[in-house]
């Protein structure tokens, strides 16, 4: 049994033994590879010589890269499109897997491995925050807990809206919309996270109105309390879907609570993210630390 399963991944082989998978032609490893997800891939080029070369194989990867990936390395290389050949697909791929910033570092994408879309967080200060520039009621305080390192914090307010608009070349697909809220402010004493309770009010009075549309027309609404003070959570908007390659999509969303009758205070925006459907938005632990996007 030992013996046999040896000769399968093509190390140690018995010699009486003729083929094994380390006998595999590389095309034929490539086209098992192409039905993969890309960790996937990356794990079974360990298996043996055939499968490490064939995935690295241009054809293998330009699969597993949307069909308008020029547009997106052109967002991050600032139009400079004729660059793009001098890459080989694998590492187009890793550079767009990874976070990449734009627009002066206020909004980030990467290609979600498993899903294929794109996650595409947008920062407080690309978001129009009313009030945003009066200090007695914002401002905008520095915390490791957000991948922008800076967050938009609400002290008070009688009158709380924040709108958003992002155009940008989506691979088809569904996706979500959240927007990332904390209340209370996070802060470190002595090396351990804490948060203060002190300006949080009027979030249990009455609902936070969500909404988006889209440029195909799609809209969705929502309304809820804001709740679970001291953590970060991830307000679902609503979900949407892109069917075009050809064309980029734009996306409108906002969230409010414009009664007046009461005061509302202690909110801490981070941005705005927009994630394949199915995607659990990342959590940051007790330590301040992202945790992965699953």
């Amino acid at each position: 049994m030992g013996a046999g399963a040896s000769s399968l991944l093509g190390q140690d082989a018995d010699p009486r033994c003729a083929t094994g998978l380390g006998n595999l032609p590389e095309d034929c490893a490539a086209l098992v590879l192409m039905n993969l997800d890309p960790p996937e891939i990356c794990k079974l080029a360990r298996l043996n010589r055939a499968f490490r070369g064939a995935a690295s194989a241009d054809f293998v990867w330009e699969s597993k890269l949307p069909r308008n990936y020029p547009h997106l390395l052109e967002k991050i290389r600032g139009g400079e499109a004729g660059r793009t050949t001098a890459r080989s697909k694998k590492e187009i791929y890793a550079r767009l897997s990874k976070p990449n910033p734009f627009d002066g570092g206020a909004k980030v994408f990467w290609l979600h491995k498993h899903k294929g879309g794109v996650c595409l967080p947008v920062s407080a200060k690309a978001l129009a925050i009313t009030g945003i520039d009066d200090r007695r009621y914002w401002s905008h305080i520095p915390t490791e807990e957000s991948r922008f390192q800076t967050v938009a914090y609400l002290q008070q307010t009688w009158w709380f809206e924040v709108d958003g608009e992002i155009e940008f070349w989506l691979p088809p697909g569904e996706y979500s919309l959240f927007f990332r809220l904390h209340l209370g402010r996070p802060g470190k004493s002595f090396g351990r996270r804490v948060w203060s309770s002190e300006h949080v009010h009027g979030w249990d009075v009455k609902p936070v109105q969500f909404q988006l549309e889209t440029s195909a027309g799609q809209r969705a609404q929502r309304q809820c309390f804001l709740e679970e003070a001291g953590s970060w959570v991830h307000y679902e908007v609503g979900s949407f879907s892109v069917a075009s390659w050809d064309k980029p999509t734009r996306v409108k969303f906002s969230m409010m609570q414009i009664d007046c009758t009461h005061t509302k205070g202690g909110l801490c925006v981070d941005s705005a993210v927009i994630y394949p459907r199915g995607v659990r938005p990342e959590r940051v632990s007790a330590d301040g630390r992202f945790g992965k996007t699953l």
